[in-house]
């Protein structure tokens, strides 16, 4: 197998429309976080984007490499992790909306574990993608590349948006950031159970 080479069968808008079906969770955590983070810099924008990015072109490759070994085992239990991932942090930006605001302190949900444990959650997906690319013995370090790509757009702009919510509507925006945290967990776990 040929992992370097576009496959004949894959389309280019194809492997886009899947980069953008595999963003929206990222897109819609980037809104949560984005509403959350306080800070005025690009910085934590800049550290979400590349994370959940690589992440989402790492774990195609992941699942390519892995074949029917690793990723078949995971699927019967990925949403769980997701879920769990997701409520976890979510959980934890809903506590700190309700404390007091010793502002500065906050915890930076772009930093360190809940940076890693999101990258995690939204890239789950991926991973079943790359199994599925192996499986169809389609090659798979363009498509990640585009994945990958598209998810830092993504995050990116949902990033922004979030923060524009934030000034709208306030402080108090990080419990509703938490909520759609956990709103995405819920989802993912629907999905796959139902």
């Amino acid at each position: 197998m040929q992992p370097l080479v576009l496959g004949h069968d894959m389309s280019l808008i194809t492997i886009f429309l899947l980069a953008v079906g595999l963003g929206i969770d990222a897109f819609s955590v980037a809104i949560g976080i984005g509403a959350a983070n306080s800070k005025k810099s690009w910085v934590p924008v800049l550290r979400l984007s590349l994370a959940f990015g690589i992440f989402q072109f790492v774990m195609p490759l992941a699942g390519w490499l892995a074949g029917s070994t690793v990723a078949d085992r995971i699927q019967m239990f990925d949403h769980w992790i997701a879920f769990a991932l997701l409520a976890l942090v979510g959980g934890k930006m809903i506590w700190e909306g309700f404390e007091k605001e010793s502002d500065e302190e906050k915890a930076d949900q772009t930093r360190g574990w809940p940076l890693f444990l999101l990258s995690i959650a939204t890239s789950i997906d991926a991973l079943a993608v790359g199994f599925s690319f192996s499986l169809l013995k389609t090659p798979i370090l363009f498509p990640a590349a585009i994945i990958g790509v598209v998810c830092f757009v993504m995050t990116a702009v949902g990033m922004i948006f979030g923060k524009g919510l934030a000034r709208i509507f306030g402080k108090k925006v990080e419990i509703l950031g938490g909520l759609v945290l956990i709103a995405i967990g819920v989802k993912i776990l629907l999905e796959h159970t139902g």
